[in-house]
This record gives C-alpha cells, structure tokens and sequence, in this order.
C-alpha cells in the first residue's frame, strides 16, 4: 500500500514518535512518502543516524524553493482549472470573515498544491496527516486524493472551529484519535452520521528500547524528571511552585531537570532565579532520542504537571522504563495511568497536591518500585508500538484497500 504521511516539521525532537511509526509502517510492508511542510528543526550535525536517514527522504514544501512553487500552481491551474479556483475559493471561504485566517489560509492553498502536486508526481492517491491536516483538507479539494488524519488535541478541541474539525470529520476519508477521550471530543463536534469514520488508534513505544532503569531504594537526593515543551499547557510553573515548596517547607533533598524548549523558556529561567532555585532545577534544553535515554535512566521520579495533553508518548516512555510517574488527570492520561495502580495521578494547576505527592513517593520505595513495574506492564499490554502500529496499518488497509474499501 502506497500513501504519503503529510507533517508539520519532520524530524522534529518533539515528534520522535512520528519517525518510529512510519518507520514501523515501512517494515510492515507500506511505501510511506513523508512531505513535510517545514524542514528538520535542528542542524544536520545533531540528528541521529535515524533521522539524518529521514530527513534525506522528506519531501520539504518549504524548502522547494519558487521554482517548484510556480510550476505545482501552474500545472494545477492548466490541469483543471475550474477545480484550481474551487479549491481557492474554499480555502479562503473556511476563514469567514477573519482577515488574518483569509492570510493564513491563503499560505496553506499555496502549500496544498505544493503538496498535491507533489503526490501526483509520486504516484501517492492517499495522504495521512499528523499536524496539518488544514493542508490535507485543501489539497484533497483541488486534487483527485483522499485524506486521513491522526487527531492528538488538546489545542483543537479548545478551538474546534478555528481548527476546522467539523469540516475534517465531515470531508476525510477517516479520522484517527489516540484515546477514547479524543474520539469523544470529535463526536462532541461532529454530526452523527460522520462517527464512523473515527477510529481509536493510541501511540505507542517500543519497549525493547525504552528498558527498565535501575531502582534506588534510598537516594540521598531525588532525581526528579519532566519532558515536554516549555509552553504554558505544560503547567511548568506549577511543578516549579512544588519543588520550591518542597525545598523551602519540607527541607526535601531533591533536583528536578526540565528536558524540552520552547516559548517559555526565558520565563522559567527568571521564575527559577527569583526563586533561588538555581541549584534545584535545571533546564536542560530540547534533546533527541539518542540522549533522551540518559536522563531517564537517571530519573527516580517522573512528573508531568500539564493543564492540557493528548496521552503524552513521554509517559509512555517513562512508564516503559519503570519510573513511577505522576501526571495530572487530564484529557486522556486517565486512559494510561489508572491512579494508584500504575501511577499517580493529581488536580491540575495544584502545587501542593503535586508536592505531596512527590513526599509520598521520597519517603515510599516500596511504592515506587511497585508503581514503576506496574507502569510498564501496562506499557506493555496497551501501549507497545508493535501492536499499534499493527493496528494502525489494520485500519489504514480496511480503509483504503480493495472494493470495499470504507
């Protein structure tokens, strides 16, 4: 089965698990073409072997240059012309009245074609989206292509209108979500007759690759670890707030290291030196793969203290390698941690609740052992990338494939 994977940015440090599917896809016996809007989001010197690979096959809209542009617009405007202005029209009629959407959504008909275009040249018919699935949406309106689209939210759910997602469930071939919690939330917007295009299709991660790390029974300082983007759905002020409860209140001996970039990163280095909390909390800055697996192994406690997520990969990650993990009970972490059992789930935006879960967890071993063996079972048996993917591709067949295809 041949299909394109459309992207936002490929390789990006903060979507390894896009390269570990496609790649699992390929060994299942699909031809994936990955297009991605924007190139790599770091330098060639520092990508992994993997995605140094990668990167070579991506197909970068952005990066075609005018000359690529020109043509993909001029071949699309020679080939069907009415269909050209159709899709124009559509893309800027999706924004309604909203100026700066009329320009942003005019960027995204010039990328479609680009991206249409660039299907046809390869033969592809279907693409599947991860984060531009507004591109997908336009360039199925202007070429002969179908389009499919893993949703991850929470961001479209809080702005389901802005995203577009009506339209999507109404126009797409099918939907993926990757929890119940995300298919309940494109239910929640769209009309009946569109629920069965939505499948419930989780991420996963390997555990052969993500091993348990060895367990300290009595650490003289707890390492505490978070990974994720420095935005503010990630609630980092909050475990900020907690560890300096912790070493302020409680006299704890404890270090947390904040892995990821983003945004609000100047923010937190000014939040963490007002607080005097230099030799406490570290910011260690975006990481790949192929260091990601030292900071875990040295992690006791891994906390994520997010306001919004998808099911986050990292705590599948940190489940696999038997770190007991506190996360917040929102959106779909619910569906991957089950409180008590294999983790510890907290209120989000509340910093004592979330301190005193990390004293729970310092003066526990026993708790912590237990926890972080349970995690990985769980990994396991829902969450295992193999299986997935192999229900991933299940779907993309059952969909795609044959006469009777859905």
């Amino acid at each position: 089965m041949r299909l394109a994977y459309l992207l936002s940015r490929y390789p990006a440090v903060t979507h390894t698990f896009l390269l570990r599917e496609i790649r699992a896809l390929r060994d299942s016996g699909f031809e994936i073409h990955v297009i991605s809007i924007h190139g790599s989001d770091r330098s060639l010197e520092q990508l992994s072997a993997l995605e140094r690979e990668e990167r070579d096959k991506t197909y970068v809209v952005l990066q075609a240059g005018l000359a690529s542009l020109v043509r993909a617009h001029l071949g699309a405007m020679l080939r069907t012309p009415w269909t050209y202005l159709k899709g124009a029209a559509y893309a800027l009629r999706l924004a309604g009245l909203d100026l700066r959407k009329m320009v942003s959504n005019a960027m995204y008909f010039g990328e479609a074609v680009v991206v249409g275009a660039e299907a046809r040249r390869r033969g592809v018919k279907h693409l599947h989206s991860h984060f531009s699935s507004t591109v997908a949406l336009i360039a199925a309106r202007v070429f002969p292509l179908t389009f499919s689209a893993t949703i991850h939210g929470a961001d479209e759910f809080a702005d389901s209108k802005g995203y577009y997602l009506p339209q999507k469930v109404a126009e797409a071939k099918f939907l993926c979500a990757i929890s119940k919690y995300s298919c309940s939330q494109l239910m929640r917007i769209s009309e009946p007759r569109h629920w069965e295009k939505l499948e419930v299709a989780p991420l996963g991660v390997d555990p052969n690759v993500f091993c348990p790390r060895p367990h300290r029974d009595r650490p003289e300082r707890l390492e505490i670890l978070t990974v994720g983007r420095l935005a503010s759905a990630k609630g980092q002020h909050i475990l900020i707030a907690a560890i300096q409860r912790l070493v302020r209140q409680e006299r704890r001996s404890i270090r947390l290291r904040i892995v990821g970039d983003g945004p609000m990163r100047s923010e937190l280095e000014r939040e963490i030196a007002e607080q005097e909390l230099e030799h406490y909390v570290r910011l260690e800055g975006g990481v790949g793969q192929d260091r990601i697996l030292a900071f875990y192994r040295d992690a006791d406690v891994f906390v994520m203290s997010s306001f919004a997520e998808g099911v986050p990969v990292v705590l599948m990650e940190a489940m696999a390698m038997e770190i007991p993990c506190i996360a917040t009970w929102v959106a779909g972490v619910p569906e991957l941690i089950r409180h008590g059992v294999d983790g510890w789930l907290i209120p989000p935006s509340d910093a004592e609740a979330l301190a005193a879960a990390i004293c729970e967890f310092m003066d526990d071993s026993d708790l912590r052992r237990r926890l972080g063996k349970a995690a990985r079972e769980r990994v396991v048996e829902k969450f295992n990338l193999g299986r997935n993917v192999a229900c991933l591709a299940e779907i993309f067949r059952r969909r795609l494939d044959g006469p009777n295809a859905r």
